[in-house]
């Protein structure tokens, strides 16, 4: 890495939340580039992320918003995709077919799963009344979720990890959710292919570091 990159990388800003999947994915990115970065909470059980300061650099009122090499970049999957096209990442594969079928192991977990769970949008299923709750929402939608992504695991390519050996933009987005399925309560013994790849994943540093509990802003 040059000088110039080595001082745009120390300039790192991530806004985050640290039960938030999709700040949770970057934190795990950066990690395994070695890239540092300084986290920048926004409190989102306060509000915070309604604020004009975060409103400002993220017009949708979400979180992770990132700043780096002069830019604001939002949307966790597409700061994934930046990172993996300017610092040479390696989070996809380099055959076509490849990068296809990780791509739709890596949106099963962030574009199926993630938004029907996502906090804002369970609060308002179940604040609309009838039998809902929080915790059976979240358990048929991440279980129902979960069972899919497994049998698109079977399919094809077995490895430690989603597609074969190498880590890459599946796994990075499989992490948050597990966390996710055990917050809530959602076994994984239907799942033994998912459980097998989140008990390795759990042995590297860069994502056992980015794990929530080491991220939670000391009160």
């Amino acid at each position: 890495m040059s000088d110039a990159a080595m001082g745009a990388a120390m300039n790192v800003v991530l806004h985050d939340y640290w039960r938030s999947s999709a700040a949770y994915r970057l934190r795990i990115a950066f990690n395994l580039l070695g890239l540092p970065y300084v986290s920048r909470p926004v409190d989102l059980l306060a509000g915070d992320q309604r604020g004009a300061d975060n409103l400002a650099r993220n017009p949708q009122g979400l979180v992770p918003t990132v700043e780096m090499d002069g830019l604001t970049l939002t949307q966790s999957l597409a700061v994934l995709e930046y990172l993996n096209e300017t610092r040479e990442a390696g989070f996809l594969p380099a055959d076509v077919a490849g990068r296809a079928r990780v791509r739709a192991l890596a949106y099963a977990v962030a574009m199926d799963i993630h938004p029907v769970c996502n906090l804002r949008v369970a609060r308002h299923a179940v604040g609309l009344g009838g039998a809902a709750t929080m915790e059976g929402w979240m358990q048929h939608f991440i279980g129902l979720g979960l069972e899919g992504l497994e049998g698109m695991l079977m399919q094809d390519m077995p490895g430690q990890v989603c597609h074969g050996d190498r880590i890459g933009l599946a796994d990075i987005c499989l992490m948050p959710q597990l966390y996710n399925a055990d917050r809530w309560g959602v076994a994984l013994d239907r799942f033994p292919r998912i459980a097998a790849i989140g008990a390795h994943l759990a042995t590297i540093p860069a994502f056992a570091a980015a794990h929530p509990d080491l991220c939670k802003p000391v009160a």
